[in-house]
């Protein structure tokens, strides 16, 4: 979990900092336009509202992109028209007990998935934060911008690792078998013909979204009876 953060509201219903993610929150859910962001310290926070980051990082063509950010200057906050997706997903152990969790907003409007299985990795959940987000996409004919702090998935389908494997065979360019090949192909599947980019964020590094996605993630890893990955190879 990450330690105590402070959110920097720059357009919301009522701007200013806060201490704590519920009050951030209530500022900007549902408010179109929003704009935040979350940080170590209160100074940070005080000097991205006096000089905030005009760059945002969202869908451009229709082609799976990479868009890098990499500090609490980055604006991943979500914006109108656009569907933006955040996920996080991890194992205890790795391999161990795995969850994911998924935050999905939409002009103003928010949906939260979660999920686990009793045997897994940390990249299987990745994965499969991405998948579940997609499969339970509403507004496919709207740009979607997800946002994951794996560099593994996000690399694996902004650079085109991901079809070049399933175009060998599932072979890499070292003739090594590539790894979680199931999810590999669900996910090539499910963003055909979506304008999607693919977006890396720094993991717990003030991002509100990203930080209840791991909320969501490790909640759901400690859940009992939870079902198997049969995907996974162990």
């Amino acid at each position: 979990m990450a330690a105590k953060k402070f959110y920097a509201i720059l357009a919301g219903r009522v701007p200013g900092i806060y201490d704590n993610w519920p009050k951030a929150q209530a500022q900007v859910i549902g408010f179109q336009g929003a704009r935040f962001k979350g940080f170590a310290t209160r100074d940070e926070a005080e000097a991205w509202l006096k000089n905030p980051t005009s760059g945002q990082s969202g869908p451009g063509s229709s082609k799976p992109a990479l868009k890098s950010s990499s500090g609490a200057g980055a604006d991943t906050s979500p914006r109108d028209g656009v569907v933006s997706i955040y996920t996080d997903g991890g194992a205890r152990y790795n391999p161990g007990p795995g969850g994911y969790g998924i935050v999905q907003v939409y002009n103003g409007a928010r949906k939260e998935l979660s999920g686990g299985f009793r045997l897994t990795t940390n990249n299987r959940m990745e994965l499969m934060g991405c998948i579940v987000a997609l499969r339970e996409l509403e507004h496919r004919d709207k740009p979607v911008a997800l946002y994951s702090d794996s560099s593994y998935v996000v690399n694996g389908i902004s650079k085109g690792w991901a079809k070049s494997w399933r175009k060998r065979g599932w072979i890499k360019s070292d003739r090594q078998p590539a790894v979680n090949p199931d999810l590999w192909g669900q996910l090539l599947d499910l963003i055909e013909g979506l304008n999607i980019t693919f977006n890396w964020v720094k993991g717990h590094n003030g991002n509100p979204f990203n930080e209840r996605c791991d909320e969501l993630a490790v909640a759901s890893s400690r859940l009992a009876d939870l079902p198997v990955d049969s995907g996974y190879k162990g």
